[in-house]
């Protein structure tokens, strides 16, 4: 477990970096996490450098060794185009998925929550992309700890329409096409990487609730991309469809650098 002068020293280079889109090399030794404890430590202590207010998670049901959540800040969440990406690639990098919205609170409690309840729980079903960025320059260097520790790349959150939240329950499969003004349209035969949408939102919630904390009304959680990462043009109109679930459109511009 990294000692909290590490864990302090991660998160002010990692806060840093999201205020001023710069990105830069893997985390120096003394402040590397090497652990999913520390990283996760890391991620809070980020959340409190920056004064952010958690609008939502990103969460898979994750795989062995390894845990996939994250926060997204409420101040990364938009609704209305064109939206304002770290773009240093010269496009946005978006994945397609499904955000569930809570209508009531979660909290912490002794027992598990049942499907049934986390279900009865959820107010709105909504497509949305992922806003995808790194902190590191080069992140493919970096061990799993050390990204989780940032957030697993995110970057924010467009929502788009809300959808039918049965049809969206039962979306494993959907094909996602991606239209612009200045490229073929793209399009993927896409799976959910848990296969039922919900699945992962049904782990987040008790795995905050082991942790003391939980999921509040008005989060959004989203549970994995259908494609992937995809990307978008930057100053044109984006359409991304989602087979018979509905399509959203957007359009996004590079944020400057400070």
């Amino acid at each position: 477990m990294l000692n909290p002068p590490g864990v302090a020293k991660a998160a002010r280079i990692l806060a840093e970096r999201r205020r001023s889109g710069v990105q830069a090399e893997r985390l120096p030794e003394d402040c590397r996490p090497a652990d999913l404890e520390s990283a996760l430590a890391i991620q809070t202590e980020v959340t409190r450098e920056l004064d952010a207010n958690i609008g939502g998670w990103k969460c898979l049901q994750p795989p062995p060794d390894r845990l996939v959540v994250a926060p997204i800040y409420r101040e990364d969440i938009h609704r209305g185009a064109p939206v304002s990406v770290w773009a240093p690639e010269g496009h946005a990098r978006i994945e397609p998925e499904l955000a569930f919205v809570l209508g009531r609170d979660l909290p912490a409690r002794p027992e598990p929550y049942t499907r049934e309840e986390v279900d009865d729980a959820i107010a709105h079903t909504h497509l949305v992309l992922e806003l995808i960025h790194s902190r590191y320059s080069d992140p493919a260097s970096a061990d799993f700890p050390e990204m989780l520790a940032d957030g697993l790349l995110n970057q924010g959150l467009f929502v788009g329409p809300e959808v039918d939240p049965d049809m969206a329950e039962e979306a494993n499969e959907l094909t996602i096409a991606l239209n612009t003004r200045s490229a073929a349209p793209e399009v993927h035969q896409g799976r959910h990487p848990n296969t039922q949408p919900r699945a992962p939102l049904y782990w987040l919630v008790n795995f905050l609730r082991e942790k003391g904390e939980g999921v509040k009304a008005g989060e959004f959680v989203i549970t994995g991309s259908f494609a992937g990462v995809l990307e978008a043009p930057l100053e044109e109109p984006v359409r991304v469809l989602f087979g018979d679930l509905g399509e959203l459109s957007v359009s996004f511009k590079a944020r400057v650098q400070s």
